[in-house]
């Protein structure tokens, strides 16, 4: 799903599946985590058929509507972070271009890449936080979208304000940008 307003979910409910809150609020679990530790290992897992209110009532008896305001404002803070490729591809051509940082494998990125992207690596990290400007424009892009925000958050936190995630990452580039990158699948896809 394209995080834009208007393709905002309309609402989450106690009795939707993992799985349906997952599909419309992609970056849920991740609130969860942060929040209540509920889905980032074995031990505070949850099955994808099981519902928010079966999710929160195990563990702890969790306020369903707090969990719901914490999945919906994890959601909003995440659109503050993220560039459609529509967008992208206008600001790539605009005056200020950002700088592409490509957060995937280094087998991923020598395979199939952005133009003028670059691998982000411990040494560019570096270079980045050493030398760049704190208020040039930065994309960063996965995959399929599902890393980028945590990265994004990560350079705004060092002070980069002006970065953004690509929505669905070079996947989404591919469908529905340019369709000369290669799209691909991952044998285990760690996202």
């Amino acid at each position: 799903m394209d995080p834009s307003p208007n393709n905002q979910p309309q609402e989450i409910r106690a009795d939707m599946t993992m799985i349906e809150v997952l599909t419309a609020f992609p970056g849920a679990q991740r609130a969860l985590f942060a929040a209540y530790h509920i889905g980032g290992c074995s031990a505070c897992s949850f099955q994808p058929t099981e519902t928010l209110a079966e999710v929160c009532k195990r563990n702890e008896d969790i306020d369903i509507d707090e969990a719901i305001a914490t999945i919906l404002a994890s959601y909003q803070s995440e659109l503050s972070l993220s560039i459609s490729p529509q967008d992208l591809q206008a600001a790539l051509a605009g005056d200020n271009p950002p700088e592409l940082i490509d957060i995937r494998t280094r087998e991923e990125h020598n395979a199939v890449t952005l133009p003028n992207a670059r691998f982000f690596s411990a040494d560019l990290q570096q270079e980045i936080f050493a030398t760049w400007e704190k208020d040039a424009p930065l994309v960063v892009f996965d995959h399929t979208g599902n890393r980028g925000p945590d990265a994004a958050a990560y350079f705004v936190g060092h002070g980069f304000a002006n970065t953004r995630a690509l929505v669905g990452g070079i996947d989404a580039w591919s469908q529905e940008i340019d369709s000369s990158v290669a799209r691909y699948k991952l044998e285990f896809d760690p996202t």
